[in-house]
Protein backbone atom coordinates (compact mmCIF):
# COMPACT_ATOMS: atom_id res chain seq x y z
CA UNK A 1 0.00 0.00 0.00
CA UNK A 2 3.10 2.24 0.14
CA UNK A 3 2.62 5.27 -2.10
CA UNK A 4 -1.15 4.94 -2.58
CA UNK A 5 -3.05 8.06 -1.58
CA UNK A 6 -6.42 7.26 -0.08
CA UNK A 7 -9.21 9.31 1.43
CA UNK A 8 -9.64 8.59 5.15
CA UNK A 9 -11.98 9.67 7.92
CA UNK A 10 -10.61 12.93 9.37
CA UNK A 11 -9.07 12.44 12.81
CA UNK A 12 -8.49 15.96 14.13
CA UNK A 13 -10.09 18.17 16.75
CA UNK A 14 -12.10 20.33 14.34
CA UNK A 15 -13.58 22.40 17.16
CA UNK A 16 -10.13 23.53 18.27
CA UNK A 17 -8.62 23.91 14.79
CA UNK A 18 -11.56 25.69 13.11
CA UNK A 19 -14.78 25.79 15.11
CA UNK A 20 -17.85 25.60 12.90
CA UNK A 21 -16.07 24.07 9.90
CA UNK A 22 -18.64 22.87 7.36
CA UNK A 23 -16.15 20.98 5.17
CA UNK A 24 -13.54 18.52 6.41
CA UNK A 25 -11.68 15.89 4.43
CA UNK A 26 -8.47 13.93 4.84
CA UNK A 27 -6.08 11.98 2.65
CA UNK A 28 -3.31 9.63 3.76
CA UNK A 29 -0.25 8.15 2.12
CA UNK A 30 2.10 5.50 3.49
CA UNK A 31 5.74 6.61 3.32
CA UNK A 32 7.47 3.51 4.67
CA UNK A 33 10.60 4.30 6.67
CA UNK A 34 11.13 7.80 5.23
CA UNK A 35 12.43 10.05 8.05
CA UNK A 36 10.20 13.08 7.53
CA UNK A 37 8.64 15.57 9.94
CA UNK A 38 5.44 17.57 9.39
CA UNK A 39 7.21 20.70 8.01
CA UNK A 40 9.25 18.62 5.56
CA UNK A 41 6.13 16.78 4.42
CA UNK A 42 4.19 20.02 3.95
CA UNK A 43 7.11 21.64 2.11
CA UNK A 44 7.46 18.68 -0.25
CA UNK A 45 3.73 18.68 -0.97
CA UNK A 46 3.36 22.43 -1.46
CA UNK A 47 6.65 23.57 -2.98
CA UNK A 48 7.60 20.47 -4.97
CA UNK A 49 4.20 19.47 -6.26
CA UNK A 50 3.25 19.05 -9.90
CA UNK A 51 3.72 22.18 -12.03
CA UNK A 52 0.07 22.24 -13.05
CA UNK A 53 -0.88 22.97 -9.42
CA UNK A 54 1.23 26.15 -9.49
CA UNK A 55 -0.48 27.19 -12.72
CA UNK A 56 -3.89 26.50 -11.17
CA UNK A 57 -2.94 28.59 -8.11
CA UNK A 58 -1.82 31.51 -10.30
CA UNK A 59 -5.12 31.32 -12.23
CA UNK A 60 -7.06 31.25 -8.95
CA UNK A 61 -5.20 34.36 -7.74
CA UNK A 62 -6.10 36.24 -10.93
CA UNK A 63 -9.76 35.20 -10.75
CA UNK A 64 -10.31 36.05 -7.06
CA UNK A 65 -8.44 39.36 -6.93
CA UNK A 66 -11.48 41.38 -8.19
CA UNK A 67 -13.52 39.95 -5.30
CA UNK A 68 -11.03 41.25 -2.72
CA UNK A 69 -9.95 37.77 -1.65
CA UNK A 70 -6.45 37.04 -0.40
CA UNK A 71 -3.90 35.78 -2.87
CA UNK A 72 -0.55 34.06 -2.36
CA UNK A 73 1.51 35.63 0.40
CA UNK A 74 -1.03 38.26 1.46
CA UNK A 75 -2.17 38.78 5.01
CA UNK A 76 -0.64 39.06 8.44
CA UNK A 77 2.74 37.47 9.14
CA UNK A 78 2.46 33.92 10.45
CA UNK A 79 4.22 32.67 13.59
CA UNK A 80 5.88 29.87 11.60
CA UNK A 81 6.44 31.77 8.36
CA UNK A 82 4.97 30.70 5.04
CA UNK A 83 5.13 27.43 3.14
CA UNK A 84 4.08 28.47 -0.33
CA UNK A 85 0.94 30.52 0.18
CA UNK A 86 0.12 28.83 3.50
CA UNK A 87 0.88 30.76 6.72
CA UNK A 88 2.09 28.28 9.37
CA UNK A 89 0.01 28.80 12.53
CA UNK A 90 1.50 26.10 14.75
CA UNK A 91 3.79 23.12 14.48
CA UNK A 92 5.44 20.22 16.19
CA UNK A 93 7.56 17.59 14.43
CA UNK A 94 4.42 15.44 14.16
CA UNK A 95 1.84 18.08 13.18
CA UNK A 96 1.80 21.34 11.25
CA UNK A 97 -1.28 23.58 11.05
CA UNK A 98 -1.47 26.26 8.37
CA UNK A 99 -4.17 28.48 6.93
CA UNK A 100 -5.82 31.85 7.27
CA UNK A 101 -9.12 33.63 7.63
CA UNK A 102 -10.50 35.54 4.67
CA UNK A 103 -13.65 37.48 3.82
CA UNK A 104 -15.36 34.53 2.10
CA UNK A 105 -14.03 31.59 4.09
CA UNK A 106 -11.52 30.46 6.71
CA UNK A 107 -9.44 27.36 6.17
CA UNK A 108 -6.82 25.21 7.81
CA UNK A 109 -4.66 22.43 6.52
CA UNK A 110 -3.23 19.96 9.00
CA UNK A 111 -0.26 17.77 8.10
CA UNK A 112 0.21 14.84 10.49
CA UNK A 113 3.13 12.41 10.42
CA UNK A 114 2.60 9.22 12.43
CA UNK A 115 3.19 5.51 12.57
CA UNK A 116 5.87 3.00 13.43
CA UNK A 117 9.45 3.23 12.14
CA UNK A 118 8.69 0.80 9.29
CA UNK A 119 5.14 1.89 8.50
CA UNK A 120 4.94 5.67 8.68
CA UNK A 121 2.18 7.69 7.08
CA UNK A 122 1.30 11.31 6.40
CA UNK A 123 -2.25 12.61 6.61
CA UNK A 124 -3.39 15.89 5.08
CA UNK A 125 -6.63 17.19 6.58
CA UNK A 126 -8.43 20.24 5.20
CA UNK A 127 -11.03 22.20 7.17
CA UNK A 128 -13.14 25.03 5.75
CA UNK A 129 -15.66 27.36 7.36
CA UNK A 130 -17.58 29.55 4.92
CA UNK A 131 -18.51 33.07 5.97
CA UNK A 132 -21.06 34.09 3.35
CA UNK A 133 -22.66 33.19 0.00
CA UNK A 134 -19.43 33.90 -1.86
CA UNK A 135 -17.61 31.44 0.40
CA UNK A 136 -20.24 28.76 -0.11
CA UNK A 137 -20.14 29.24 -3.89
CA UNK A 138 -16.33 29.24 -3.90
CA UNK A 139 -16.21 26.04 -1.84
CA UNK A 140 -18.74 24.30 -4.12
CA UNK A 141 -16.72 25.29 -7.18
CA UNK A 142 -13.28 24.42 -5.78
CA UNK A 143 -14.07 21.09 -4.03
CA UNK A 144 -13.49 18.81 -7.07
CA UNK A 145 -10.20 20.62 -7.80
CA UNK A 146 -9.22 20.47 -4.14
CA UNK A 147 -9.53 16.68 -4.05
CA UNK A 148 -7.45 16.31 -7.22
CA UNK A 149 -4.80 18.74 -5.94
CA UNK A 150 -4.63 17.13 -2.48
CA UNK A 151 -4.18 13.65 -3.97
CA UNK A 152 -1.50 14.88 -6.39
CA UNK A 153 0.42 16.78 -3.70
CA UNK A 154 0.33 13.76 -1.37
CA UNK A 155 1.58 11.50 -4.15
CA UNK A 156 4.84 13.49 -4.06
CA UNK A 157 5.53 12.15 -0.57
CA UNK A 158 5.75 8.60 -1.84
CA UNK A 159 8.47 9.59 -4.32
CA UNK A 160 12.14 9.92 -3.30
CA UNK A 161 13.05 13.40 -2.00
CA UNK A 162 14.48 15.78 -4.59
Amino acid sequence: MNGTVREVIPDVDAGTLLAGAQFIDAFRVEIGTAPVNAREACTRMVLHGPRWIGALTRLRNILVRPFGLKTSGEGAPAPGGLIGLFPVLSETPEQLVAGFNDYHLDFRIVVDVAGEAVLRHVTLTTLVRTNNRLGRAYLAFITPFHKLVARSMMGRLAEPAR
